[in-house]
């Protein structure tokens, strides 16, 4: 029961090819992305549940013959959080679409500038470097 090295390379590919497209600024790219990964995961899966047998059917076969059912269910459950995932990615699209004209993430301005605040205070002159009374932690730890 050794699993096939080309799947496993196949496998690896396209769940890095995933995370590559996920990690970019558009959403059609970061759809494309999530349907790979979850491809490759779902082969990773097969790979790991053995060789094909016989079908999982007491009676039919002897246990030695058949295959093990539970990575076709996690394959089949794994399809369907998939399918929901790349309809909210897509809906996302769509509607950023709707509005911008493109479906690029940009950053949050609000985020930005409340970071900016807080560097700013941290090396002005009157901040002060609050520790919790107990145990004389950091309150914000860095």
């Amino acid at each position: 029961m050794t699993p096939n090295l080309v799947l496993c390379i196949v496998a690896g590919s396209l769940i890095a090819a995933g995370v590559y497209l996920i990690l970019e600024r558009s959403l059609s790219r970061i759809l494309v992305g999530v349907l790979l990964a979850s491809n490759g995961v779902n082969l990773l899966f097969l790979v790991a549940g053995g060789p094909a047998g016989a079908p999982p059917i007491i009676g039919l076969a002897t246990a030695e013959e058949m295959s093990d059912p539970l990575p076709q269910a996690m394959v089949l459950t794994a399809i369907v959080i998939t399918l929901a995932v790349a309809a909210y990615v897509m809906t996302m699209a769509y509607r950023k679409f709707q509005i911008d004209g493109n479906d690029e993430v940009v950053d949050d301005v609000e985020d930005a500038r409340i970071r900016m605040l807080a560097e700013r205070d941290s090396e002005s002159e009157s901040f002060e470097d609050v520790t919790f009374s107990d145990t004389g932690e950091d309150v914000v730890s860095e």
